[in-house]
């Protein structure tokens, strides 16, 4: 541990990596949706249905600043962080309130990619590699739920952009250039400890989050 001025490290490559390609993916499954370019929707809604998995992994297996158990705080400690909050003050990851909104925004986004996995359309010309394995009905209803859950997620990420302009813009609390280098400035008196990650268990969660990807585009059908 140190006191000194350096940088301090925040968030590991694979939390970055992550964050920026979900964004991407992201405006990609929604452009393709509205003007009906179905294979690339696809596409994209299988790389986010992967980062997703990989991400919920990552949040117990992988650096501190990354895990579930660090940022997700009980309600007494959400109310206190927004009583005496210091909107000044570096924060080592996400807040009490901001660690709620990215689990929220986790559950939006796998909810919107596995329901897509079983939706059809209303001719039933297409769907989801898994709509066999429910009823036409059923098909339908996850469709629809595809398309509520995502308009629910855009409110979320609205949401989200405001709070990070708050910060960002009326309190000269940079949030983006961390989410990019990793880093941030070290405050006066600070003691914090680097951000580690285990390489093994990155490889464990790829190989995983890749092997079920597959297994989920080809509808489990495996002859």
């Amino acid at each position: 541990m140190s006191t000194d001025t350096a940088r301090v490290k925040v968030w590991d490559p694979f939390v970055r990596v992550f964050h920026w390609s979900l964004i991407t993916l992201f405006a990609i499954a929604w452009w393709s949706g509205e003007n009906h370019e179905m294979e690339r929707h696809r596409q994209a809604g299988y790389a986010i249905f992967a980062l997703v998995l990989f991400r919920v992994f990552w949040g117990f297996a992988g650096s501190r600043t990354a895990r579930f158990a660090t940022f997700l705080k009980g309600p007494g400690a959400v109310i206190a962080y927004v009583k005496a909050h210091d909107p000044e003050a570096p924060t080592d990851g996400h807040n009490p309130l901001g660690g709620w909104s990215v689990a929220v925004l986790l559950a939006a986004v796998l909810a919107i990619t596995v329901a897509g996995l079983f939706a059809v359309d209303v001719d039933g010309i297409e769907s989801g590699p898994l709509a066999d394995w429910v009823s036409f009905d059923a098909g339908r209803m996850a469709s629809e739920w595809h398309e509520g859950v995502f308009k629910a997620a855009l409110t979320v990420i609205g949401l989200h952009i405001l709070a990070i302009g708050y910060y960002q813009v009326l309190n000269a609390h940079d949030l983006i250039g961390p989410m990019i280098t990793g880093k941030r400035d070290r405050a006066k008196g600070e003691i914090t400890t680097d951000v580690t990650w285990s390489p093994v268990m990155a490889l464990i969660g790829m190989a995983g989050v890749a092997a079920l990807t597959w297994a989920v585009m080809g509808g489990f059908r495996f002859g």
